[in-house]
């Protein structure tokens, strides 16, 4: 049974209806002015009065709430197999092939499919969407176009505490990631409630890490695979080696023994050209070079000390900062000291004392920067000091061009992929410097003020058209330079091939000069030192010289004292003759 109330309301309680319509104006009070009343007043002469003839407008601002984008993704496996068939059994899985393909709907099928599936194919054939028709006509000509950068996106450390971005590393495939290892090299600066995460960044999506990477101490260099780039390797602030699998999570896959590790923080690992791809090779300011496997962490498969007596003391060794190994030359590599020295090794040396080939000095701190020219190795980029210097492996004594002293200290440089004659270095003042040597030698052809801390880490894409700089705030700054700076232009390689082997001439020629100067002023010193001494046959001995030298210096005192017994008595007489007179 269904109770139904009805609620009624009388129409006069709903209020009254508003009726609406024209009147003319109705005068209801006219107040006329009362004289009386001026005498309260005072006139006030001159009067200003403000009058603005525009609108007056008032201004608001409203903070849109930040969105907070996160990517996902979904790993397909094979499937579509009934529950009675295993697909890890190869005889099952072969028998229900056949089964299905004798099946009518399934022959209907793959005919009906057929004829698409050809159709599609010889679309293909036809005509190549990917094809590039003008692929021989990269070289352009240069443009009038003033050199530029525009920062493309920003990528800040989460964490309260911020740390700086030590490391930069680019995905392989695409470049569409970015790696940042984050840690605190100040000295005794760590606190406890620093995060020791390092991040790997999507370029598109500053808001939040695509994936975190959680070492037992913060990273302070951070690698990506070339062969695998599922694969990073970082080198941490207490020494160890880890390497992650970012298909297995956060946590590293095998991190080297402590025991067998570095003493110092590891300041650059690099992988190394192998069958495997899972081999390298890290550098640490405990003088010690170590090879790497990744398949076995345990302890190096190879050690170097950086000695330069080439004796193998440790505690002679030079402390290592930077590598470098180019894999044209898979036997040749380069370490930079924090000492200013860059010492060239040979892997494949029987003994350890011929590893080490030689040295190149020229720096006045430790060299924070060290490169080979992608298309030329035989010359090499050093950052350190206030100074960038291009090197010739043929000259030891001096580099062959190098920028002038600036007031900051720089911390980071690298070459440009895409161009020779293009180099990047980052400085103390937030200033990045894009130099570009066949342009002009003396300034940088771009500098540009990034952010107001200190950059420390600069790393360029493949394309040379995105680079990333990091700062001691935790800050990545990802730029996009102008094309031109990334464009080989019209024979910049023959250009650069000349400006190389001329400055190589010139050092050469003036190392030369040098040596044969040092050679007339060695002879000129040591006939000097003949000549002394022959000269010091006939001389008294040194005991004699004292015994002679003692002697003067009485006679002298005596005579001195002699003297002045005489004035005094001269000036006694002649007191004594002015008083007789008077």
């Amino acid at each position: 049974m269904e109770i139904v109330f009805v609620y009624t309301k009388k129409r006069s309680e709903f209020g009254r209806q508003c009726n609406f319509s024209d009147k003319a104006a109705e005068l209801h009070v006219d107040i006329l002015p009362d004289p009386s009343l001026a005498a309260s007043f005072i006139d006030r002469d001159p009067c200003d009065v403000a009058i603005q003839c525009t609108q007056e407008m008032s201004e608001h601002e409203v903070n849109t709430e930040r969105f907070d984008s996160e990517a996902c993704g979904i790993n397909h496996v094979e499937g579509g197999w009934p529950k009675d068939v295993n697909p890890q059994e190869m005889e099952q899985t072969i028998r229900y092939r056949k089964k299905v393909e004798k099946d009518e709907n399934y022959v209907n099928t793959i005919i009906q499919l057929g004829s698409h599936m050809e159709h599609c194919i010889k679309q293909n054939n036809a005509i190549d969407i990917y094809q590039e028709y003008f692929e021989e006509e990269e070289i352009v000509e240069e443009t009038e176009e003033q050199p530029s950068a525009k920062t493309v996106n920003v990528f800040r450390d989460p964490n309260e505490v911020k740390r700086t971005a030590t490391s930069l590393s680019w995905h392989p495939d695409g470049s569409r990631k970015l790696a940042v290892a984050y840690s605190s090299l100040e000295f005794q600066k760590v606190t406890k409630d620093m995060c020791y995460d390092s991040y790997i960044w999507d370029i598109e999506n500053p808001n939040k890490p695509e994936m975190t990477l959680k070492p037992v101490s913060p990273l302070v260099c951070l690698e990506y695979n070339p062969k695998d780039s599922h694969i990073l390797i970082g080198g941490s602030y207490n020494g160890q080696i880890a390497y992650w699998d970012t298909r297995k999570g956060s946590q590293p896959v095998e991190m080297s023994a402590m025991e067998h590790s570095h003493r110092d923080p590891v300041y650059k690992v690099i992988w190394l050209q192998s069958k495997t791809g899972t081999d390298s090779f890290s550098a640490s300011t405990d003088g010690q070079v170590l090879w790497w496997d990744i398949r076995k962490m345990s302890e190096p498969t190879e050690r170097l000390v950086l000695d330069p007596s080439k004796k193998g003391n440790l505690d002679n060794a030079l402390g290592a900062i930077s590598l470098e190994f180019e894999t044209t030359m898979p036997t040749k590599f380069m370490v930079g000291t924090e000492q200013g020295l860059v010492v060239s090794c040979n892997r494949k040396a029987k003994t350890p004392a011929e590893k080490i080939v030689c040295t190149y000095s020229g720096h006045h701190g430790p060299i924070y920067a060290l490169q080979r020219n992608p298309f030329f190795p035989k010359n090499f980029l050093t950052v350190a000091d206030w100074t960038a210097r291009i090197w010739s492996e043929d000259i030891r004594e001096s580099s062959i061009m190098w920028t002038k002293y600036h007031m900051a200290y720089l911390s980071d440089g690298c070459w440009s992929p895409a161009r020779p004659a293009v180099f990047f270095t980052v400085k103390m003042d937030g200033t990045l410097d894009i130099w570009d040597f066949l342009f002009k030698q003396n300034d940088p052809t771009l500098s540009l003020k990034v952010c107001d801390e200190a950059l420390y880490s600069i790393r360029v894409q493949d394309n040379g058209r995105l680079l990333g700089c990091g700062s001691q705030q935790g800050t990545a700054t990802l730029l996009e330079i102008s094309p031109g700076l990334c464009t080989l232009q019209k024979n910049e390689k023959a250009l650069a091939t000349a400006m190389f082997e001329r400055e190589t001439k010139r050092e050469k020629i003036l190392e030369a000069r040098h040596r044969e100067m040092r050679l007339k002023e060695r002879s000129r010193s040591e006939q000097s030192k003949e000549d002394d001494a022959r000269d010091g046959e006939g001389e008294e001995s040194a005991e004699e010289l004292v015994a002679r030298a003692e002697r003067e210096f009485y006679d002298v005192v005596e005579a001195e004292m002699k003297k002045r017994g005489k004035d005094e008595k001269k000036e006694k007489d002649e007191e004594k003759d002015v008083c007789e007179e008077s």
